[in-house]
């Protein structure tokens, strides 16, 4: 499903958790704002684009940076039936464009990226 939507940068962060790390990231990095998952190669990619990025630590081939200013980041699901781009428009605002699986629809939705459609 193609997807074109405005968000906050926080939601995108979280869409990513609950798509690549949910049941290892560790707490106290799940609930810092400025710390985000990053992969790359292996299947998924997840690539941080920003002013200022720190590695923390490496979990089951995941990287998790703390990252302050994202300008841009991308990603890439393993079986590659989810590419999304969120790009930073002003503030913490930016906009989510790409191609996206059913499972990573019911995410973005967890997310609070997109909104269900009631019938």
């Amino acid at each position: 499903m193609e997807i074109n939507a405005l968000c906050k940068l926080e939601a995108f962060r979280k869409f990513l958790i609950l798509n690549v790390c949910q049941s290892f990231i560790p707490k106290e990095w799940m609930f810092n704002k400025e710390v985000f998952p990053e992969k790359i190669g292996e299947g998924s990619t997840i690539i941080i684009e920003a002013k200022y990025k720190e590695l923390l630590g490496i979990i089951k081939n995941v990287k998790f940076v703390k990252a302050k200013e994202i300008l841009k980041i991308t990603y890439i699901s393993k079986s590659g039936r989810t590419k999304l781009t969120w790009i930073k428009i002003k503030n913490e605002y930016g906009k989510v464009n790409g191609e996206a699986s059913i499972n990573s629809i019911v995410n973005l939705t967890l997310a609070g990226i997109i909104k269900p459609i009631k019938i």
